[in-house]
């Protein structure tokens, strides 16, 4: 189901950049300053927001992979933890959690098992900026391993 949506995204995409395409000629043909610029504008956000899309698309498919992965070796986090009604760890255990696996991460600094695990239990606790962090390391460092 991911794969069609991934799918849609791609094509809505192309779509997005067609149309802005399209329209910068058409702004930058009337020919007043102010056009002109609208079109050089739609000429450059146009492939910024498609580049922040292809990255956040890359990042979710890494992320997918090496959580399948763990999840196929038997390495994901347990639950140790009450969750709250949201899913999410309770604010009294998360940072004796969070710092037992970032301690981890950082004793294993070459391991991305170990900043994956991280950043589940981050995202778990509501940390997802955090999460988001371990887990684009946790993708690096996969890469350079083979």
């Amino acid at each position: 189901m991911s794969r069609i949506g991934v799918g849609l995204m791609a094509a809505a995409l192309l779509v997005y950049l067609a149309v802005a395409i399209w329209l910068a000629v058409m702004f930058m043909s009337v020919g007043t300053a102010v056009s002109i610029g609208m079109g050089i504008t739609l000429l450059v956000l146009a492939p910024i927001g498609a580049w922040a899309l292809v990255r956040e698309m890359m990042f979710g498919f890494g992320a997918d992979r090496l959580g399948r992965l763990l999840d196929a070796e038997g390495g994901m986090p347990p639950v140790e933890t009450e969750l709250t009604p949201s899913g999410r760890i309770a604010r009294a255990d998360a940072d004796p959690l969070i710092a037992r696996y970032a301690s981890e991460a950082d004793a294993a600094d070459d391991d991305w098992r170990a900043r994956y695990r991280l950043g589940v239990v981050q995202d778990a606790a509501g940390r997802r900026k955090d999460a988001r962090a371990s887990i684009r390391e946790a993708i690096r460092l996969a890469r350079r391993r083979p």
